[in-house]
This record gives structure tokens, sequence and C-alpha cells, in this order.
């Protein structure tokens, strides 16, 4: 399948889930090629993923944590031309 290459930001609005949040990042640090963690000061804090893998391993990764109960994640996924 083809790989691709993409970034996901993650909201963490409660964390009462972000042990969790953590648990599926490792599962899934096969495909994370860096992050970047930003606390801020409203109570809000935000992670960054740059990731490269299949849309299949991408999407299992975003949409566990999209269930997770107070937090929000977006993605986006480019072709990686090195692999065509």
């Amino acid at each position: 399948m083809e790989k691709r290459i993409g970034t996901a930001l993650i909201q963490i609005e409660n964390f009462e889930n972000v042990q969790l949040l953590n648990e599926i990042i490792s599962k899934h640090s096969h495909i994370i090629i860096g992050r970047q963690g930003l606390p801020r000061s409203n109570g809000l804090s935000i992670i960054s993923l740059v990731l490269e893998g299949t849309t299949d391993e991408i999407g299992s990764l975003t949409g566990q944590l999209g269930r997770c109960k107070g937090i929000q994640i977006k993605s986006v996924l480019l072709k990686n031309k090195n692999h065509e």
C-alpha cells in the first residue's frame, strides 16, 4: 500500500484522557517521524505530529485519538513522492 506523509494537530481540552492519548501515540510510534508539544496558559495544550505511513495506519491513529473525550484532532496527508 502507498505511504503518505502528513501531519496531525491534536488539541487537548480536558486532561482526563492524556494517559490514553500517550498510549495510543506510543502504539503508533512506527509511523511518527516527529512530535512537538506546546503547553498553553489557557488550559489547552497542542501536540503536533509528523507522520509517514499508509492511509490505514494514519487513519487508525487519528480515529482512535478522535474518539477520546476532550481531544480534537485534524490531519493533512500528502502523497510521498519518494515511494512512487
